[in-house]
């Protein structure tokens, strides 16, 4: 599959990764300015099932968090998939930053203006 791309989306606040154009998976954040430095709350990373299996999920979460980390901005891996992978990935150590309440109780909140608006 030469025809995969990834891109960062930031009116969506995600990054997609597309086959053929088509979005087929994401790892969608909220931006978090927590007064110390702006951070980056990752919260869930989702491949359509038909390509699973194919490393697609690595490909976006290695874009998104190079991309992250590039420009400075915290990682905060609320998501599970995203946490595992910098578990195995030592180089986003250093751009990452512990879970906190006050992370959950934003992206609570967030999430929760999102449905109701």
């Amino acid at each position: 599959m030469s025809d995969i791309t990834v891109r960062h989306n930031p009116e969506r606040e995600r990054f997609e990764i597309l086959v053929a154009g088509h979005v087929i998976g994401k790892a969608v954040y909220k931006e978090y300015d927590g007064g110390a430095s702006p951070q980056r709350i990752f919260y869930h990373t989702v491949i359509n099932e038909e390509y699973g299996g194919q490393g697609l999920a690595g490909r976006l979460a290695t874009v998104a968090l190079d991309e992250t980390a590039d420009a400075g901005i915290g990682i905060v891996p609320v998501c599970p998939f995203i946490k595992k992978f910098i578990g195995k990935h030592p180089e986003y150590v250093g751009s990452a930053v512990a879970v906190a309440p006050a992370h959950l109780e934003f992206l609570d909140s967030a999430l929760s203006a999102r449905t109701r608006g």
